[in-house]
């Protein structure tokens, strides 16, 4: 049990999961931000603001600065080729404590509450996976039970023609007709298809259902379902957050923009004619729609995005649709465009830059052994970084430095409850004379006591000597 506690992959899962309780309120707060600026702009851009938000809400709680100690690595490996060939150089040597990370915080909890956290969180992500994949597997046997029609007369034109101006492939989306349907949705990865309700068109006005295939052609050609599939299976690591359901809920708003934009101008020649027709039959289907009994919650795409509660479509969600088409589009300048860019991006790396600077990382704290004594523990480098008091500095072989070999010396270190060194081991070196120099140097290095809940324990670290050569 001591080992699964110590795993280094449990480490990692817990510093994911508390990193992600504060950065994705982060991550949130700087893309509400940015759509707010991009609001006078297109809809796609506001869109992108908050698919890129929802990718950040999960990869940035993974990532820490050991990135930029990557970066700077290799561009110490090829250097050499750019600026130092043929220079015999005098060298230096840098001491880095661990691999390289540079800043954050080092939480320790209880072995019980990891367990805890683990199993929870495992559980958790398993809920939702299972009730994605059940979601897909109704849909995919809907598909297949549906009944299958074919539009005539000045229907099946408009289809034709919005299928053609969307450079739709030849093989077009099918329409189905299924008592499952709530409302006008999209299914299926391959060859979209088209599910309506039973009496659909019978009940609805010509203009309507073209408003209605127009933006259900949109859905197709943007490939929607299968894009809103695959940020369901990316969010599963943080799908427990309660502002990850609200970033998903601003990606369908603002997709649902771009497709209301690209219907609109399309259903009539002239854009402010098309926009108002196109408002006007949504705010019929919304009244028609709204009357009907709730049906499944389907993994669909339409026009609607509904209530999982009453069935009925988000009044929230529609009624900034409806703004949005009455109200007269604005412009954005170039140079007003080239702010807001600027603005987003600046933003943006911030965020990032504050997320990884405030980084926390976690450790589950050991029981007594049977002795009563406690088991080492691992500490993360730049903890133990500022315990150390005195040592000698690694001197650069001579040997070494004529024969340009440079590098890291990658050893693990255990340092016992008086602060001094009690075991060296050498991991990765590029020569035996640099793994030599950096041992006599590191073995005479001396550390504050390490205390955990009081007690002094003994602590098992990295050391990196780094032997680099320079002109």
């Amino acid at each position: 049990m001591n080992a699964l506690h110590s795993s280094p992959m449990l480490s990692w899962l817990l510093s994911y999961l508390v990193n992600a309780l504060w950065q994705i309120p982060l991550v949130f707060a700087a893309a509400w931000i940015a759509a707010r600026m991009l609001r006078r702009a297109t809809p796609l851009a506001e869109h992108r603001a908050w698919v890129g938000a929802l990718l950040l809400e999960v990869v940035l709680p993974a990532c820490d600065l050991r990135f930029a100690t990557l970066l700077s690595r290799i561009a110490f490996w090829i250097s050499p080729w750019f600026w130092q060939k043929g220079s015999s150089g005098n060298g230096r040597v840098r001491v880095l404590l661990g691999p390289g990370e540079i800043n954050g915080n080092l939480l320790h909890l209880p072995s019980a509450l990891v367990t805890g956290i683990a199993v929870a969180y495992g559980c958790t992500v398993l809920y939702f996976a299972g009730r994605l994949a059940w979601g897909l597997f109704e849909t995919h046997a809907l598909a297949r039970s549906a009944a299958r029609i074919a539009l005539t007369g000045e229907s099946a034109l408009r289809w034709t023609k919005h299928r053609r101006r969307l450079g739709i492939p030849a093989l077009p989306p099918e329409i189905a007709v299924s008592p499952r349907a709530i409302g006008p949705v999209t299914i299926r990865l391959r060859r979209g298809l088209l599910l309506l309700p039973p009496a659909f068109l019978e009940e609805i006005a010509p203009d309507d259902l073209d408003a209605v295939l127009a933006h259900e052609l949109v859905h197709v050609a943007r490939y929607d379902f299968a894009k809103n599939l695959f940020y369901g299976l990316v969010s599963l690591p943080v799908v427990w957050h309660p502002l990850l359901w609200r970033t998903r809920a601003r990606v369908a708003e603002s997709r649902e923009l771009i497709c209301d934009a690209i219907a609109a101008n399309i259903i009539a020649a002239d854009a402010v004619a098309g926009r108002r027709q196109y408002a006007q039959s949504l705010l019929r289907l919304a009244s028609m729609l709204f009357t009907r009994p709730p049906g499944a919650a389907l993994h669909a795409i339409g026009i609607f995005s509904f209530s999982p509660k009453s069935g009925n479509p988000d009044s929230r969600t529609f009624e900034r649709r409806i703004m949005t088409l009455t109200r007269k589009p604005v412009q954005m300048s170039g140079a007003r465009r080239i702010v807001v860019a600027t603005a987003c991006c600046a933003l943006a790396l911030a965020t990032c830059a504050s997320a990884l600077a405030l980084r926390t990382d976690v450790s589950a704290t050991t029981a007594a052994n049977a002795n009563g004594k406690r088991a080492k523990i691992h500490v993360e480098s730049r903890v133990m970084a500022i315990q150390k008091i005195s040592g000698d500095n690694p001197v650069y072989p001579q040997e070494a430095r004529a024969k340009k070999i440079q590098g890291a010396v990658v050893l693990t270190a255990i340092i016992g409850k008086d602060g001094t060194i009690e075991n060296l081991l050498v991991v990765k070196t590029p020569d035996p004379s640099l793994a030599e120099s950096a041992i006599k140097a590191v073995r005479t290095w001396r550390y504050r006591p390490y205390l955990l809940n009081g007690d002094p324990v003994e602590v098992e670290t990295t050391v990196n000597v780094v032997y680099s050569l320079e002109g």
